[in-house]
């Protein structure tokens, strides 16, 4: 850097100045979040999406559209209703049924976090909320199963009424389980599927004999 020592700077010329760093022209989209929208838009919005994973349970196939936006609206929806269609079946009639409620309602959502927790153990992939979503989202073959067998005992509870009911139930216990393990099982490790839908056959089974034992008061 010798030579630099001889480099003078002339004093006419400005070394003052405003520094401006380009940038690229922002459009409408970036600016705009959803707390600008109106309400109904959002509603509208949310409701589109649990609709569209509605149709990818009825429709079961690999897919992870149920693990990229997950959410639990939908889950507590075929939850409560599922609940309440089964409510007052079988308690005594001195109760006004709302501890079956509840029983309904912890066993969904209990044996879904232990099937989670399960997965985890294993090795999933998948977060601990996106597991709650699918399985939750799976339960919407039982709750139609549950509504048809409704309306299968209004017409009576014979032998025909049973063979009915058992047949819905036996065929929607086996499309929420192949809905379910067709989002879960990539999910883990090759070795271990087996482990891992095995509690999933346990969990909708027990939905599915609370749905088929159901008697109305």
């Amino acid at each position: 850097f010798a030579g630099l020592a001889d480099v003078s700077i002339s004093e006419d010329i400005p070394v003052e100045g405003e520094i401006t760093v380009p940038v690229g022209s922002h459009s409408p989209d970036e600016d705009y979040s959803t707390l600008d929208e109106p309400v109904r838009d959002t509603i509208m919005r949310d409701l589109k999406a649990v609709g569209k994973k509605f149709v990818h349970v009825m429709y079961p196939k690999k897919s992870s559209a149920l693990l990229r936006d997950w959410d639990l609206w939908g889950p507590l929806v075929l939850c409560v209703s599922l609940a309440l269609m089964l409510q007052g079946g079988s308690a005594d009639s001195k109760d006004d049924g709302g501890p079956q409620f509840a029983e309904v309602f912890v066993i969904i959502w209990f044996g879904a976090v232990v099937i989670t927790l399960n997965s985890k153990l294993l090795g999933g992939t998948i977060s601990f909320f996106q597991s709650l979503c699918v399985l939750g989202y799976c339960v919407l073959p039982l709750t139609v199963a549950m509504l048809v067998c409704r309306l299968v005992l209004l017409a009576g509870s014979g032998t025909v009424s049973f063979i009915i009911r058992l047949i819905v139930v036996v065929a929607m216990f086996g499309w929420s389980t192949l809905a379910s393990t067709a989002f879960l099982a990539d999910s883990q490790p090759p070795n271990r599927k087996a482990l891992v839908v095995y509690p999933i056959f346990l969990f909708y089974f027990v939905i599915s004999w609370m749905i088929l034992t159901f008697t109305p008061q």
